[in-house]
């Protein structure tokens, strides 16, 4: 049972190497966060900010992992052009839109009062 669990945190430690190799988006996301992990230790946030911006970044990290096994089991199960599968791959990138917009406001709650 032990043995399980530790295989399960394995498995998703290799999905989200797998989502940072093939999807260039989440390059993107890992300089996002790298920047506003940096700017907020720069600029010493409190740990309420700290708060907001860990919910921020996980939102859109979460809405992007989701998208991309959400476009693999698509690619998998219907390899060619379909309109159902394009919808909801769309829907699915919307996701990661809406999430990032959220954050990037999210952001802009914290850092503008402090810079501006």
């Amino acid at each position: 049972m032990i043995r399980g669990r530790i295989a399960s945190f394995g498995y998703a430690f290799e999905g989200l190497a797998v989502m940072i190799r093939t999807q260039p988006n989440a390059w993107i996301h890992s300089v996002a966060t790298l920047a506003v992990v940096a700017a907020g230790a720069w600029l010493g946030l409190p740990a309420r900010d700290w708060a907001l911006l860990v919910v921020a970044i996980a939102l859109v990290w979460v809405a992007e992992a989701l998208n991309t096994a959400i476009e693999f089991l698509a690619d998998a199960a219907v390899p060619d052009p379909h309109s159902l599968i394009k919808h909801a791959k769309d829907v699915a990138a919307g996701a990661v839109l809406l999430a990032s917009v959220a954050a990037a406001a999210i952001g802009a709650l914290v850092f503008l009062p402090r810079i501006a």
